[in-house]
């Protein structure tokens, strides 16, 4: 799959996202990258101040970023739909850490 297919799954990923919800994203960027850095495999990361930590001093700083990984996930996956879903998944996994929420609740609503 091309990048350039990649990024509009992921743009539709993003639009799957309930508008009362999508308002509340605060300074917040979603970018794609091919790889994830050494490690554990990810599928995404969520790199940022989550809105439930900012307080009255969360100025001037630099936008929250929302990384998804194009090629772990196309190796997970065998179709496009498979593809949608798990960018899905991922991207929203990812803007449920903006808000502030754990990995483990996350595990419970099924999004782990």
């Amino acid at each position: 799959m091309t990048r350039e297919r990649f990024e509009e799954l992921v743009s539709a990923a993003l639009d799957t996202i309930p508008e009362e919800l999508a308002q509340l994203v605060d300074n917040c960027v979603v970018l794609v990258e091919d790889e994830p850095p050494p490690g554990p495999t990810l599928l995404g990361v969520y790199v940022g101040t989550p809105l439930t930590a900012r307080g009255p001093g969360y100025t001037m700083v630099t936008p929250d970023r929302i990384t998804i990984f194009r090629n772990p996930i196309l190796r997970l996956c065998a179709t496009d739909e498979q593809v949608l879903e798990q960018v899905r998944i991922t991207v929203v996994h990812e803007i449920a850490h903006h808000f502030g929420i754990s990995d483990d609740r996350l595990g419970e609503l099924g999004y782990a």
